[in-house]
């Protein structure tokens, strides 16, 4: 169980990351890392947070089964 609250947290932080990431990318005009769309910072994002909602629930469920 432990192992899914530290999943958690590490996909949380790095979607944070990445969405901070993207907010300099739009704010400066440059295409950070060679990507061109800012959308495609957000879409990664979306992903790493929908992880990080998954091994929260993944948790709450093996707590629950116990």
């Amino acid at each position: 169980m432990k192992l899914f609250t530290v999943a958690a947290w590490i996909s949380g932080v790095l979607a944070v990351v990445i969405m901070i990431l993207g907010l300099i990318a739009l704010i400066t005009g440059s295409n950070l890392f060679g990507i061109r769309h800012e959308a495609n910072y957000y879409i990664t994002a979306n992903s790493l947070l929908l992880l990080a909602i998954l091994c929260v629930l993944a948790r709450q469920g093996c707590e629950k089964a116990k």
